[in-house]
């Protein structure tokens, strides 16, 4: 009954978008949707973001955070078409559309150091000149990538080991590489809606899930789990895209200020994340005292270390010679940007 009501509801927001005018070149408002909440990281970016839109130029920036247009499949059905002009998505979820993005769920590419990984995002020839075109193809203008924090596993009983996982229905998200690496990692990885995760956990239907420390808490997720596990696997990637067919058609006043903005914002979201994972961490710990808190050594992290290799050579095997490149360039990226 709740998901007819919430696509019910998704229907008559979009017809909403559409009825305001869906020649997005000529719109003076336009229209942006994240994955979100407006008060979570995403939302935070898509608000500096509109200010920054509206105190340099005349258009106005309408936010759509997450489940006001349906799953993330759904805005990003209506960016390509038009609907909306600006998207936020994970390359979580754009893998199935851009293969080449799953790079980011290849375990252990990306470090854990929020201040490099800072200056790779922004300096990044892949980020910001390789998957400019890919992304294009789809329909899409690539406008900037984010990190959102280190990615820690939430389950109902204690990870030390891959063994751990054994048999453990994991939630992933509908990402093939994202699959493939729970797979070698131990798990029953189970594709879900973020919708479903909450109630896939009250119920046992699934028994974990992934994601950066700040959403643990802003989505309560840690009521219906029992322990927090740092592996160092990951860190969550997100990225802002903008209509192919809307964003060529701007002016190049108007895409100054669409860049810029977006700029200005990464900068911001960058600043305001100090310190977020271990401010977040302290709430979930003073809600429920009794959660268990693990980071892993380097000896208890050799097995998922060692499924990192399966699961790049995975990630090769399903993009061919496009995403190695893209893989080569990620890693040089990184090797740059260390200090």
């Amino acid at each position: 009954m709740k998901s007819t009501i919430r696509t019910c509801m998704a229907s008559v927001a979009i017809a909403a978008v559409m009825a305001a005018g869906t020649v997005a070149a000529q719109a003076d408002t336009w229209k942006y949707a994240f994955e979100e909440s407006l008060t979570e990281v995403q939302g935070v970016y898509a608000t500096k973001f509109k200010e920054a839109i509206e105190a340099n130029s005349d258009h106005t920036v309408e936010l759509f955070p997450y489940g006001t247009l349906g799953e993330s499949a759904d805005i990003m059905e209506q960016a390509q078409a038009g609907i909306l002009q600006f998207v936020d998505q994970s390359p979580g979820f754009t893998g199935a559309l851009i293969p080449e993005a799953q790079v980011f769920f290849v375990p252990y590419l990306l470090p854990t150091d929020q201040a490099h990984l800072a200056r790779f995002y922004k300096q990044s020839k892949a980020i910001n000149e390789d998957f400019e075109s890919l992304y294009e193809e789809k329909g899409l203008e690539l406008l900037v990538m984010f990190p959102e924090g280190e990615v820690a596993m939430t389950t109902k009983e204690p990870v030390r080991s891959c063994a751990d996982l054994n048999e453990v229905k994991f939630r992933v998200m509908t990402n093939p590489l994202l699959v493939e690496s729970y797979k070698a990692f131990g798990a029953t990885p189970t594709p879900l809606p973020w919708g479903e995760v909450y109630g896939g956990l009250q119920t046992n239907i699934i028994q974990g899930q992934e994601n950066p420390t700040f959403y643990l808490f802003s989505t309560k997720i840690y009521e219906v789990t029992d322990h927090i596990t740092y592996t160092g696997h990951n860190n969550f990637t997100t990225a802002v895209m903008a209509n192919s067919d809307f964003y060529s058609g701007l002016s190049d006043a108007d895409k100054k200020v669409v860049e810029d903005a977006a700029v200005s914002a990464y900068d911001y979201i960058v600043d305001y994340q100090k310190g977020l994972a271990e401010s977040e961490l302290k709430k979930i710990k003073e809600a429920k005292p009794e959660m268990t808190i693990t980071v892993l050594s380097e000896e208890e992290r050799a097995c998922f270390k060692e499924a990192a290799s399966v699961v790049e050579a995975k990630f090769i095997e399903m993009t061919g010679d496009s995403g190695k490149a893209i893989l080569d360039q990620l890693k040089a990226d990184l090797e740059a940007t260390k200090n």
